[in-house]
């Protein structure tokens, strides 16, 4: 599991303090539960960006759009995972969309609430700053993954980490639950969803990976790393 959806940290209970149970507490009465339904946008670029978002229940896609109008994934959320946080550093407009890629809950807390809990609660600075930096770091990958690596090499790697970051330990195997479609897989690689098909039946003939649309199962995690080099 990722440590950005860890939902505790420093002994502080992020996810209570995001979406206390109790509304009409003092400074409380800000936050928000919104709903929203499969395929609806959550937000979209140049509105304003006022609002700090954090997902209780579904997934949500973050992304943009090139010159041409083509969809580009910067990432996938679950629960426990904040979004919006850029607002919080002087992003005025959104550069990006957000929508729920299934039906999903999240936590609504404008800018200067959030800015007002951070000066109460230490350990929820270092979650948000934990969180910022894992995703720029995230983005320095892909972008060096994108110029000195083909295509196969970064679809086996995207693969890896997301058993290392989403997968869940079943004796030697590794699970991941919700898959993907090969379509995302070739928006997050910068791939073909073409090019994802064939890397991923090349590793299911291998007896490296199985898969169908609700789960990735990946038999051995060292064999995946090494099929990336060779």
């Amino acid at each position: 599991m990722t440590d950005q959806s860890l939902w505790y940290l420093e002994n502080i209970d992020v996810n209570g303090i995001f979406c206390p149970k109790k509304i009409g507490r003092g400074d409380m009465d800000q936050h928000v539960h919104k709903h929203y339904k499969k395929g609806d946008y959550i937000y979209l670029p140049n509105e304003h960006a006022d609002k700090i978002y954090f997902l209780t229940e579904g997934r949500v896609k973050i992304g943009t759009y090139g010159d041409s109008g083509k969809e580009i994934t910067k990432a996938i959320l679950g629960p426990g995972e904040v979004f919006g946080e850029l607002s919080l550093i002087g992003e005025d407009k959104r550069r990006d969309f957000t929508y729920a890629m299934e039906d999903t809950v999240v936590c609504v807390m404008s800018v200067q609430d959030m800015k007002n809990m951070m000066r109460d609660h230490n350990a929820l600075s270092l979650f948000l700053m934990k969180i910022m930096g894992s995703r720029m770091l995230e983005m320095e990958q892909r972008l060096e993954s994108l110029v000195f690596k083909d295509s196969r090499t970064r679809i086996i790697e995207f693969l890896h980490e997301l058993g290392e970051k989403k997968g869940q330990r079943v004796g030697y195997e590794m699970l991941v639950r919700k898959f993907i479609t090969h379509q995302e897989i070739a928006n997050l690689t910068a791939t073909s969803r073409q090019t994802v098909t064939t890397v991923l039946n090349e590793l299911r003939n291998a007896n490296i990976i199985t898969f169908n649309r609700k789960r990735l199962l990946i038999r051995d995690m060292e064999s995946l790393a090494k099929a990336a080099a060779g």
